[in-house]
């Protein structure tokens, strides 16, 4: 006869020995990987569970893919830190958990003053097996049509508002730095009128046209 499963507990909290760091269900944490090759997985923990001693701990996890684990792989619009939420499912020990991190809403991302290297966001929920994503379409911006990629600095145009890639406008990026004023190809034309007729108006000399890029900073 079978000798009976024993029974497991759920833990509202665990601290891993051996990196010092406490963790509870919803908190992202990094796993060791099979390969020592390849970076850290990222993964959400559902849960948290351990033998009626309080031992042999696993978590019940849901996996981010890299881009590059997706079906169609990394594309140019893709973030260096950007995840996709996948239904991937599984059980592991906590032993594999190598560090904390943070996934930030594509939102909370952009806001960051500096990025470290625990940060990452999501913008997408991933299907691995059919390899579709939710939501299936996001805004996109410059001549390219591609959505944004925080990595990539930006130029925004002063009288449509879109933002541009200093390489879609055949200009550097030390060039669209220094730009005092930017008008698309569409509204320059309006655009030259404007800054003729406010020549006179109050507006501060050193004001610079509007850009946009996540700065990598140290780890927090």
């Amino acid at each position: 006869m079978a000798k009976p499963r024993a029974p497991r507990r759920t833990l509202d909290s665990y601290t891993v020995k051996h990196i010092n760091k406490t963790i509870k269900a919803s908190d992202c944490v990094l796993m060791r990987p099979s390969d020592p090759s390849k970076p850290s997985y990222v993964a959400r923990i559902d849960r948290i569970e351990s033998d009626a001693r309080g031992a042999n701990v696993r978590v019940h996890v849901r996996w981010y893919y890299r881009p590059e684990e997706s079906i169609g792989g990394r594309r140019q619009f893709h973030g260096s830190k950007e995840l996709f939420l996948s239904d991937h499912y599984d059980i592991q020990s906590a032993d594999t958990i190598e560090g904390k991190c943070t996934v930030h809403s594509f939102k909370s991302y952009t806001k960051l003053d500096a990025v470290g290297n625990e940060d990452f966001f999501c913008r997408f929920e991933y299907n691995s097996s059919t390899g579709a994503f939710n939501p299936d379409r996001v805004a996109v911006y410059c001549k390219c049509e591609m959505p944004y990629n925080p990595d990539d600095l930006m130029v925004q145009c002063e009288g449509c508002s879109d933002w541009f890639h200093p390489a879609c406008i055949e200009m550097t990026v030390e060039e669209a730095k220094r730009l005092d004023h930017f008008f698309c190809e569409n509204c320059s034309s309006e655009g030259q009128k404007k800054l003729q007729n406010s020549h006179s108006t109050s507006r501060q000399p050193d004001t610079k046209v509007e850009t946009k890029r996540r700065r990598r900073g140290q780890s927090k």
